[in-house]
C-alpha cells in the first residue's frame, strides 16, 4: 500500500501518481464536449470569481474535469471523496500538483480518515457545497460549529434538503418509539427521497435546521 502524503493542498495517497492522473483526466476530457464549451465561457467570464466551493464527490477523472472547470470559472475549489472505494489516487495527485486544487481523498480510507477529510472540506467555509450523498450538509448539521454559527453562506442543493428532511423524520420516529408505552419493531429507514410538499412539517423542520446555527461539535 502506498504511503499517504499530506500536503498543504490536501491529503492524498501519493503525489508521484500525478503523471498517470494527468493522462486519465485528459482522456476523459475528450468525451466531455459540453463541459469543454462551459470551461471556455468560464475562463472568459469568470462567473464564480470569489466563490468558495467544497465538493464531496467521487474523485474520478470525470469529476476532476468538473472541478477544473469550476476553478477556471474563478472558484476556490476543495474536493473530498464521497465514496473512498471509487477514489482514483492518481487523479487526486494530479489535481493537487497540476491544478492547485486541494483534494482530501485516499482510496480505501478508513472511517476516521473519511470524516476527517469531510471536516477539512468544511474548514474551507464554502459559499456553495456540491454533495453526492449529503455527507457535507449532515456533518454541518450534526457536528460543525465554527465561531458558533453555520458556515453555509449560500443555499444548499434540493437533494440535500430532502436528505435532511429524511433525517428529521427518522429523529421524529425515534422519539415516538421512545415515548410509546407499547413495544413495536423498529422502523426501517426510508428508501429513496421522501415525497414532500411545501407545507410538509418535516420539510419545514429541515429548512429550519439548514438556516439555524450548526450545533456544537459532539464529543468523540
Amino acid at each position: 500500500m502506498a504511503t499517504t502524503t499530506t500536503h498543504t493542498a490536501g491529503d492524498i495517497a501519493n503525489i508521484e501518481l500525478a503523471d498517470l492522473g494527468k493522462k486519465r483526466i485528459d482522456w476523459a476530457n475528450q468525451s466531455m464536449k459540453v463541459l469543454q464549451i462551459i470551461r471556455k465561457e468560464f475562463i472568459k467570464k469568470q462567473p464564480l470569481k470569489g466563490m468558495r466551493i467544497s465538493a464531496c464527490l467521487h474523485v474520478t477523472a470525470e469529476t476532476a474535469n468538473l472541478a477544473i472547470t469550476l476553478r477556471d470559472g474563478g472558484a476556490d475549489v476543495v474536493l473530498c471523496a464521497s465514496n473512498p472505494l471509487s477514489t482514483q489516487d492518481d487523479v487526486a495527485a494530479c489535481l493537487v500538483r497540476d491544478y492547485n486544487i486541494p483534494v482530501y481523498a485516499i482510496k480505501g480510507e478508513d472511517n476516521d480518515t473519511y470524516y476527517s477529510h469531510i471536516m477539512s472540506a468544511l474548514d474551507h467555509k464554502p459559499h456553495i457545497t456540491m454533495d453526492d450523498g449529503a455527507a457535507l450538509i449532515l456533518t454541518v448539521a450534526n457536528y460543525y460549529n465554527p465561531d458558533g454559527k453555520s458556515i453555509l453562506e449560500e443555499g444548499v442543493a434540493p437533494t440535500e434538503v430532502v436528505r435532511m428532511a429524511a433525517a428529521a423524520a427518522d429523529d421524529a420516529d425515534e422519539g415516538e418509539d421512545v415515548a410509546s408505552s407499547t413495544a413495536s419493531p423498529q422502523k426501517e429507514p426510508p428508501v429513496g427521497p421522501r415525497p414532500l410538499s411545501s407545507d410538509d412539517p418535516v420539510l419545514r423542520r429541515a429548512l429550519e435546521l439548514l438556516k439555524a446555527p450548526a450545533p456544537a461539535k459532539k464529543a468523540a
